[in-house]
């Protein structure tokens, strides 16, 4: 089994700073592509940001240039950094990993709020 813990959501103001991470255990073998998808009232669950095992990235076009994703290999753990946030970034953030064999897992999700 594996688990994905998410931390770091919260309440912040528009123009302000937050870090999300997750943290990857259990019956792990290996992680090719770690991911933070995000989820607001009413709308599908959408990509933010995804990182592979090379450490290449791919962003959202909403989210270019305002967030990064990093992964650590050693710890397993995959982190967020949102900058310069805006009200319609408010949503549920997701966790996702996908192994080598194509399993995937999601976290439990964490919420970010953005205040005007």
């Amino acid at each position: 089994q594996v688990q994905l813990v998410e931390s770091g959501g919260g309440l912040v103001q528009a123009g302000g700073s937050l870090r999300l991470s997750c943290a990857v255990s259990g019956s792990i073998f290996s992680i090719n592509v770690m991911d933070w998808y995000r989820q607001s009232p009413g709308k599908e669950r959408e990509l933010v940001a995804s990182i592979g095992s090379g450490g290449s990235t791919n962003y959202a076009d909403s989210v270019k240039g305002r967030f990064t994703i990093s992964r650590d290999n050693g710890r397993n753990t995959v982190s967020l950094q949102m900058n310069s946030v805006k009200p319609e970034d408010t949503a549920v953030y997701y966790c996702h990993v996908v192994m080598r064999s194509l399993r995937s897992y999601w976290g439990q999700g964490t919420q970010v709020t953005v205040s005007s």
